[in-house]
Protein backbone atom coordinates (compact mmCIF):
# COMPACT_ATOMS: atom_id res chain seq x y z
CA UNK A 1 0.00 0.00 0.00
CA UNK A 2 1.17 3.43 -0.61
CA UNK A 3 2.76 4.77 2.34
CA UNK A 4 0.84 7.84 2.50
CA UNK A 5 -2.25 6.72 3.29
CA UNK A 6 -1.02 4.87 6.77
CA UNK A 7 -0.96 8.24 8.06
CA UNK A 8 -4.84 9.08 6.65
CA UNK A 9 -5.72 5.94 8.35
CA UNK A 10 -4.69 6.37 11.82
CA UNK A 11 -6.39 9.85 11.62
CA UNK A 12 -9.76 8.36 10.57
CA UNK A 13 -9.70 5.01 11.76
CA UNK A 14 -11.46 5.27 15.17
CA UNK A 15 -14.78 7.57 14.26
CA UNK A 16 -14.88 7.77 10.56
CA UNK A 17 -17.99 5.68 9.08
CA UNK A 18 -16.66 3.34 6.55
CA UNK A 19 -14.31 1.60 9.42
CA UNK A 20 -17.10 1.95 12.12
CA UNK A 21 -20.00 0.09 9.84
CA UNK A 22 -17.53 -2.19 8.42
CA UNK A 23 -16.11 -3.03 11.85
CA UNK A 24 -19.41 -3.78 12.64
CA UNK A 25 -20.48 -6.02 9.47
CA UNK A 26 -17.39 -7.87 10.70
CA UNK A 27 -18.37 -8.75 14.12
CA UNK A 28 -22.19 -9.63 13.25
CA UNK A 29 -21.02 -12.24 10.68
CA UNK A 30 -17.62 -13.52 12.61
CA UNK A 31 -19.49 -13.46 15.84
CA UNK A 32 -21.84 -16.32 15.49
CA UNK A 33 -19.46 -18.64 13.54
CA UNK A 34 -16.99 -18.06 16.58
CA UNK A 35 -19.59 -19.65 18.35
CA UNK A 36 -18.56 -22.47 21.08
CA UNK A 37 -14.87 -21.97 19.32
CA UNK A 38 -12.06 -20.71 21.43
CA UNK A 39 -8.96 -18.79 19.89
CA UNK A 40 -5.72 -19.38 21.13
CA UNK A 41 -4.31 -17.29 18.90
CA UNK A 42 -5.04 -14.69 16.14
CA UNK A 43 -3.35 -13.37 13.36
CA UNK A 44 -3.97 -10.38 11.13
CA UNK A 45 -1.83 -10.59 8.23
CA UNK A 46 -1.56 -6.98 6.77
CA UNK A 47 -2.68 -5.20 9.39
CA UNK A 48 -1.83 -1.43 8.42
CA UNK A 49 -1.65 0.73 11.32
CA UNK A 50 -2.35 -2.20 13.93
CA UNK A 51 -5.73 -0.53 15.21
CA UNK A 52 -7.81 -3.55 14.69
CA UNK A 53 -5.58 -6.07 16.41
CA UNK A 54 -5.18 -3.22 19.27
CA UNK A 55 -9.52 -3.46 19.64
CA UNK A 56 -9.28 -7.31 19.89
CA UNK A 57 -6.18 -7.43 22.32
CA UNK A 58 -8.33 -5.31 24.50
CA UNK A 59 -11.42 -5.55 24.16
CA UNK A 60 -11.92 -9.34 23.55
CA UNK A 61 -8.26 -10.31 24.77
CA UNK A 62 -7.29 -12.41 21.95
CA UNK A 63 -3.35 -13.19 21.79
CA UNK A 64 -3.66 -11.36 18.33
CA UNK A 65 -0.29 -11.15 16.27
CA UNK A 66 -0.21 -8.13 13.84
CA UNK A 67 1.59 -8.34 10.59
CA UNK A 68 2.85 -6.15 8.39
CA UNK A 69 4.96 -5.95 5.13
CA UNK A 70 6.16 -2.82 5.90
CA UNK A 71 7.13 -0.52 8.82
CA UNK A 72 5.57 2.10 8.44
CA UNK A 73 1.82 0.60 9.77
CA UNK A 74 3.77 -1.23 12.61
CA UNK A 75 5.27 1.96 14.16
CA UNK A 76 1.08 2.96 14.42
CA UNK A 77 0.84 -0.51 15.82
CA UNK A 78 3.31 -0.23 18.62
CA UNK A 79 2.52 3.01 19.76
CA UNK A 80 -1.10 1.94 20.01
CA UNK A 81 0.60 -0.83 22.64
CA UNK A 82 -0.03 -3.87 20.32
CA UNK A 83 2.14 -7.06 21.58
CA UNK A 84 3.86 -9.13 18.75
CA UNK A 85 3.91 -7.01 15.62
CA UNK A 86 5.60 -8.67 13.27
CA UNK A 87 7.25 -7.37 10.06
CA UNK A 88 7.13 -9.78 7.16
CA UNK A 89 5.19 -10.88 4.14
CA UNK A 90 1.87 -12.88 3.94
CA UNK A 91 3.16 -14.96 1.05
CA UNK A 92 6.07 -16.12 2.72
CA UNK A 93 4.48 -15.99 6.63
CA UNK A 94 7.12 -16.54 8.86
CA UNK A 95 5.45 -19.12 11.24
CA UNK A 96 5.08 -22.51 11.49
CA UNK A 97 2.37 -24.71 10.41
CA UNK A 98 -1.16 -24.73 12.25
CA UNK A 99 0.34 -22.01 14.28
CA UNK A 100 -3.37 -19.70 14.57
CA UNK A 101 -7.23 -20.50 15.72
CA UNK A 102 -8.00 -17.37 13.23
CA UNK A 103 -6.50 -15.47 10.52
CA UNK A 104 -7.86 -12.26 9.29
CA UNK A 105 -6.55 -10.46 6.11
CA UNK A 106 -8.64 -7.14 5.00
CA UNK A 107 -8.49 -5.41 1.96
CA UNK A 108 -4.54 -6.84 1.35
CA UNK A 109 -5.48 -9.13 -1.31
CA UNK A 110 -5.98 -6.54 -3.88
CA UNK A 111 -2.54 -4.46 -3.45
CA UNK A 112 -1.17 -8.30 -4.91
CA UNK A 113 -0.51 -8.67 -8.86
CA UNK A 114 -2.55 -10.89 -10.05
CA UNK A 115 -0.93 -14.59 -9.42
CA UNK A 116 0.35 -13.70 -6.28
CA UNK A 117 -2.92 -13.98 -4.23
CA UNK A 118 -2.62 -17.72 -4.56
CA UNK A 119 0.81 -17.62 -2.92
CA UNK A 120 -1.12 -15.73 -0.24
CA UNK A 121 -3.80 -17.56 0.13
CA UNK A 122 -1.53 -21.08 0.56
CA UNK A 123 0.54 -19.20 3.19
CA UNK A 124 -3.05 -18.26 5.39
CA UNK A 125 -4.20 -21.92 5.19
CA UNK A 126 -0.67 -22.95 6.35
CA UNK A 127 -0.60 -21.35 8.95
CA UNK A 128 -4.15 -22.48 10.07
CA UNK A 129 -5.08 -24.91 12.30
CA UNK A 130 -7.23 -27.27 11.28
CA UNK A 131 -10.94 -26.19 11.57
CA UNK A 132 -9.32 -22.68 12.49
CA UNK A 133 -10.76 -19.55 10.47
CA UNK A 134 -10.20 -17.61 7.69
CA UNK A 135 -11.80 -14.17 7.58
CA UNK A 136 -10.76 -12.21 4.79
CA UNK A 137 -12.63 -8.44 3.15
CA UNK A 138 -11.91 -7.02 -0.41
CA UNK A 139 -13.14 -5.01 -3.10
CA UNK A 140 -15.50 -5.73 -5.21
CA UNK A 141 -15.59 -5.75 -9.18
CA UNK A 142 -13.12 -3.75 -10.84
CA UNK A 143 -15.60 -1.47 -12.72
CA UNK A 144 -15.38 0.32 -9.31
CA UNK A 145 -11.98 1.06 -9.41
CA UNK A 146 -11.64 4.29 -8.34
CA UNK A 147 -8.64 7.56 -7.99
CA UNK A 148 -8.58 6.23 -4.48
CA UNK A 149 -7.09 2.89 -5.44
CA UNK A 150 -5.06 4.11 -8.06
CA UNK A 151 -3.64 6.22 -4.84
CA UNK A 152 -3.21 3.27 -2.44
CA UNK A 153 -1.67 1.21 -4.91
CA UNK A 154 -5.18 -1.14 -5.34
CA UNK A 155 -4.22 -3.82 -8.28
CA UNK A 156 -6.99 -6.14 -8.77
CA UNK A 157 -10.71 -6.83 -7.22
CA UNK A 158 -12.55 -9.63 -6.80
CA UNK A 159 -15.91 -11.33 -7.65
CA UNK A 160 -17.65 -13.69 -5.21
CA UNK A 161 -17.14 -16.86 -7.73
CA UNK A 162 -13.19 -15.42 -7.64
CA UNK A 163 -12.97 -15.12 -4.18
CA UNK A 164 -14.82 -18.33 -3.39
CA UNK A 165 -12.39 -19.98 -5.80
CA UNK A 166 -9.45 -18.88 -4.65
CA UNK A 167 -10.02 -19.97 -0.87
CA UNK A 168 -11.64 -23.47 -2.00
CA UNK A 169 -8.25 -24.21 -3.74
CA UNK A 170 -6.16 -23.21 -0.95
CA UNK A 171 -7.73 -26.13 1.30
CA UNK A 172 -10.15 -23.97 2.61
CA UNK A 173 -13.95 -24.63 3.05
CA UNK A 174 -16.83 -21.37 2.77
CA UNK A 175 -18.94 -20.90 4.93
CA UNK A 176 -20.09 -17.28 4.12
CA UNK A 177 -19.11 -15.45 1.46
CA UNK A 178 -21.45 -12.04 0.77
CA UNK A 179 -21.35 -8.45 -1.26
CA UNK A 180 -21.21 -6.03 1.43
CA UNK A 181 -21.15 -2.10 1.41
CA UNK A 182 -23.83 -2.51 -1.03
CA UNK A 183 -26.69 -0.22 -0.40
CA UNK A 184 -24.61 2.78 -1.66
CA UNK A 185 -23.36 0.87 -5.04
CA UNK A 186 -25.27 2.88 -7.34
CA UNK A 187 -23.54 6.16 -5.58
CA UNK A 188 -20.11 4.88 -5.63
CA UNK A 189 -20.59 3.59 -9.98
CA UNK A 190 -22.14 6.39 -10.43
CA UNK A 191 -19.19 9.13 -8.59
CA UNK A 192 -15.96 6.36 -9.87
CA UNK A 193 -17.47 6.15 -13.18
CA UNK A 194 -18.77 8.90 -14.53
CA UNK A 195 -17.78 12.48 -11.72
CA UNK A 196 -14.42 11.18 -10.69
CA UNK A 197 -13.41 11.07 -14.94
CA UNK A 198 -15.80 14.03 -16.07
CA UNK A 199 -14.34 16.02 -13.33
CA UNK A 200 -10.72 15.03 -14.14
CA UNK A 201 -10.80 14.33 -10.36
CA UNK A 202 -6.34 13.84 -9.46
CA UNK A 203 -5.76 11.04 -7.81
CA UNK A 204 -5.94 10.97 -4.06
CA UNK A 205 -6.97 9.27 -0.89
CA UNK A 206 -10.61 8.43 -0.20
CA UNK A 207 -9.66 8.47 3.79
CA UNK A 208 -10.65 12.12 4.72
CA UNK A 209 -13.43 13.83 7.59
CA UNK A 210 -16.44 14.86 6.78
CA UNK A 211 -19.30 16.73 8.61
CA UNK A 212 -20.08 15.11 11.72
CA UNK A 213 -24.41 15.02 9.91
CA UNK A 214 -22.94 13.44 7.20
CA UNK A 215 -20.68 10.84 8.65
CA UNK A 216 -24.09 9.51 10.29
CA UNK A 217 -25.53 9.75 6.97
CA UNK A 218 -22.96 7.23 5.32
CA UNK A 219 -22.83 5.08 8.51
CA UNK A 220 -26.08 4.40 8.43
CA UNK A 221 -26.56 2.03 5.31
CA UNK A 222 -23.60 0.01 6.86
CA UNK A 223 -25.40 0.11 10.16
CA UNK A 224 -28.36 -1.94 8.29
CA UNK A 225 -26.43 -4.30 6.18
CA UNK A 226 -24.75 -5.39 9.68
CA UNK A 227 -28.14 -6.05 11.23
CA UNK A 228 -28.90 -8.08 7.61
CA UNK A 229 -26.33 -9.64 7.57
CA UNK A 230 -26.08 -10.32 11.05
CA UNK A 231 -29.22 -12.59 10.61
CA UNK A 232 -27.84 -14.45 7.72
CA UNK A 233 -28.67 -12.87 4.99
CA UNK A 234 -26.33 -11.03 2.11
CA UNK A 235 -26.30 -9.33 -0.92
CA UNK A 236 -26.24 -9.80 -4.48
CA UNK A 237 -23.70 -7.37 -5.17
CA UNK A 238 -21.25 -4.53 -3.47
CA UNK A 239 -18.35 -2.67 -3.06
CA UNK A 240 -16.31 -5.08 -0.80
CA UNK A 241 -16.68 -8.40 -0.44
CA UNK A 242 -16.29 -10.36 3.50
CA UNK A 243 -15.75 -14.56 3.16
CA UNK A 244 -15.38 -16.84 6.40
CA UNK A 245 -13.90 -20.06 5.70
CA UNK A 246 -12.62 -23.09 7.64
CA UNK A 247 -9.59 -25.04 7.59
CA UNK A 248 -10.66 -28.19 5.61
CA UNK A 249 -7.13 -30.47 6.64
Amino acid sequence: MNPAEFANIARSERDFWWYRGMRDILFRMLDPVLAGRTVRRALEAGSGTGYLSHLLQRERKWPIVPLDLGSEGLRYARALGVDRAVQGNIMALPFADATFDLVMSFDVLVHMKRGEEHLAAREMSRVLARGGLLVLRTAAFDLLRSRHSVFVGEHQRYTRRRLMGLVTGAGIRVLRCTYVNALMLPIAFAKFRMWEPIARQPVASGVAPVPAWLDRLLYAPLAFEAHWVGRGHGFPAGQSLMLIGEKML
